[in-house]
């Protein structure tokens, strides 16, 4: 197996992972779900009412479906700091995560 299609089966993965857990969180507790994925209210209709086959073609796709929410130094700090414990350094982030925008359908 080449780099290119192993990297591109743990894309995947990734995906596939990603979808399952989404549709977890926002079947079980939808705002909870909402905001730890940072999404707005059409974006997880969509994904928590996507059938099984529809998941696992969108999760075919050779892109990352899921975003990396840390883009925001401070928000990355918070979580690395060391110095504080760990259930202060998550009340901290999901501070600093509740101000940013959540992503939408469009």
């Amino acid at each position: 197996m080449s780099a290119t299609s192993e990297m591109l089966s743990e894309i995947k993965e990734v995906n596939l992972s990603y979808l399952l857990l989404a549709q977890r969180l926002l079947r079980e507790d939808k705002a909870m779900g909402m905001f730890r994925m940072g999404i707005g209210d059409q974006l997880a209709d969509v994904l928590a009412n996507l059938s099984f086959a529809q998941t696992v073609k969108l999760a075919a796709s050779s892109q990352l479906l899921c975003r990396f929410r840390f883009d925001d130094h401070a928000v990355l700090s918070s979580l690395a700091d060391k110095g504080k414990s760990a259930s202060l350094a998550g009340a901290h982030s999901a501070i600093l995560m509740a101000s940013q925008p959540v992503e939408s359908v469009n």
